[in-house]
């Protein structure tokens, strides 16, 4: 099995920075340390009629200056084959739900899940992209706007990510459930490991031997067993592979 390299950011937008220039050095540097110069983009999320072209259109022009060459998996007559030739996957933020869907009737999900763990293949994940990449769609922030045939995703790592994590706000009014209170309620039935991951962070995979928070935000791991703890950027993460 060839190293899993999996760079999995919180969100493409960080406030005071344009689309994806907060990761800009992370992007390049990771695809350049794995000899890829073109992306294969997938859009999938994106609920919005038609707008394949446009979303693929906003990460082409983001990347335009960095020397990768962006593709959009609906530009090939056969994405199966256009996952089976990708130097480099980037699957970008919206519905999680209406993603997975998607990627289960493109007859996509194992196809990925192969390139990625047997050959190698790096993959980038920015918010409904990191969650895919996940052991499950379950802690997604989302609303089930489409009903995929089942939760369980990519499976590119064994824990679970809450992309945009917001901590709780001290002498709020809201009367809902804080985003702590719903992982807490996940780990009534589940198990595996929740990373909660703030906007403008990343969690950097390079095989099972290096797992590096990155960014400008520490981020939360939630378990079953130690509610929750905090960990600074640049904390070592592998021990979620083991849990």
């Amino acid at each position: 099995m060839s190293k899993r390299q999996l760079l999995l950011l919180s969100s493409s937008n960080f406030h005071g920075h344009e689309y994806l220039q907060f990761a800009k050095d992370w992007i390049v540097d990771f695809l350049k340390k794995n000899n890829a110069d073109k992306v294969l983009f997938i859009p999938y999320a994106s609920a919005k009629p038609n707008s394949y072209g446009e979303y693929t259109e906003k990460v082409r022009s983001a990347m335009k200056d960095w020397n990768l060459e962006v593709t959009g998996i609906h530009e090939s007559p056969n994405p199966v084959e256009a996952v089976k030739q990708a130097k480099a996957i980037f699957i970008g933020g919206g519905n999680t739900f209406l993603l997975l869907k998607t990627l289960y009737e493109q007859h996509l999900v194992e196809e990925i899940r192969s390139r990625v763990l047997d050959h190698g293949v790096p993959y980038i994940g920015s918010s409904a992209g990191t969650n895919v990449a996940t052991h499950s769609i379950h802690t997604t922030n989302d609303m089930p706007i489409a009903l995929p045939p089942t939760f369980y995703a990519l499976q590119l790592i064994p824990f679970n990510i809450n992309p945009h994590y917001l901590d709780p706000i001290p002498d709020s009014k809201h009367q809902g459930e804080t985003r702590a209170e719903r992982i807490k309620e996940f780990h009534y039935l589940n198990s595996n490991p929740v990373l909660g991951l703030r906007e403008g962070s990343a969690l950097l995979i390079d095989d099972d031997n290096s797992a590096t928070l990155i960014g400008h935000t520490p981020a939360v791991v939630f378990s079953r067993e130690n509610s929750h703890a905090e960990f600074p950027v640049d904390s070592d993460l592998r021990f979620l592979f083991s849990k």
